[in-house]
């Protein structure tokens, strides 16, 4: 049984990415708990944390929302280097620069609730 890793309520998980997913930053929250130094986060494809159990479905949902310009919310549960995962719920928006061209990614994420994650997890479970 993998072990889940529980984030504090005060930690806050950030990153930026470019238009393909490859992480540009990495806060220490985010490198702690996923359990990675920054330079082994940093230029890597931001699925390095992602869990085989997340249903292709939602990071479709995601790309396809973010990808149109829009703010995606939902829950995701990743995985940490030194194995088992934790819940995060998550906001992904597109970074647009002044001249109002899209640079690339912003994902915040904090603690998700007991209650929030066996929601995610009953609808995960019929997506495909």
């Amino acid at each position: 049984m993998e072990k889940e890793y529980i984030l504090d309520e005060g930690a806050f998980l950030v990153s930026e990415t470019d238009d393909k997913g490859i992480i540009l930053f990495a806060n220490d929250d985010f490198c702690d708990i996923a359990g990675y130094k920054k330079e082994e986060l940093l230029g890597k494809n931001h699925n390095i944390v992602r869990h085989r159990d997340m249903p292709k479905a939602a990071f479709r949902d995601l790309w396809d929302t973010v990808k149109s310009g829009k703010t995606w919310t939902g829950f995701v549960k990743n995985s940490r280097k030194g194995g088992g995962f934790y819940w995060v719920y998550a906001t992904v928006y597109p970074m647009i620069n002044c001249g109002g061209a899209k640079t690339g990614y912003m994902s915040c994420r904090r603690m998700a609730t007991r209650d929030e994650i066996s929601r995610a997890e009953a609808l995960y479970k019929t997506m495909s």
